[in-house]
């Protein structure tokens, strides 16, 4: 159907009215409890996932500023971390060190969090 005019509730019955007396049109079957609740993973997993990357992509900007090289991929960075740990020159404050430690503990948890493919069990609202 085009629309024809301003949104409005009352365009909005008409419409569903039309829907439904169109013998064409195929209905989507209602979501079971267990249908929804995978869904709900699913969408919170591609969270942790992006948030995951803009961690690593944050980690690698800050070692970079400070003349250190990090090849792309969380795989590569996981290598290069306890080298720079163990490695931590004059160029790398206390501050610095531990803000890079606490960004890899939450890449850790993420990851973590990730490879369960489910919530943290014991979290609540």
């Amino acid at each position: 159907m085009a629309r024809r005019t301003l949104k409005s509730g009352y365009i909005d019955r008409e419409a569903i009215a039309e829907a439904g007396e169109r013998p064409s049109m195929r209905c989507v079957p209602i979501k079971s409890e267990e249908q929804l609740e995978l869904q709900a993973v699913h969408r919170v997993r591609e969270q942790w996932v992006m948030r995951t990357t803009a961690v690593v992509n944050q980690m690698r900007k800050l070692l970079l500023e400070r003349g250190l090289r990090a090849p792309k991929g969380r795989k590569h960075l996981e290598e290069v971390i306890p080298e720079i740990r163990a490695h931590a020159d004059s160029k790398l404050s206390d501050l610095f060190l531990l803000l890079l430690r606490q960004l890899n503990q939450e890449r850790e948890q993420l990851s973590t969090r990730i490879l369960m493919d489910r919530p943290l069990p014991g979290t609540s609202f």
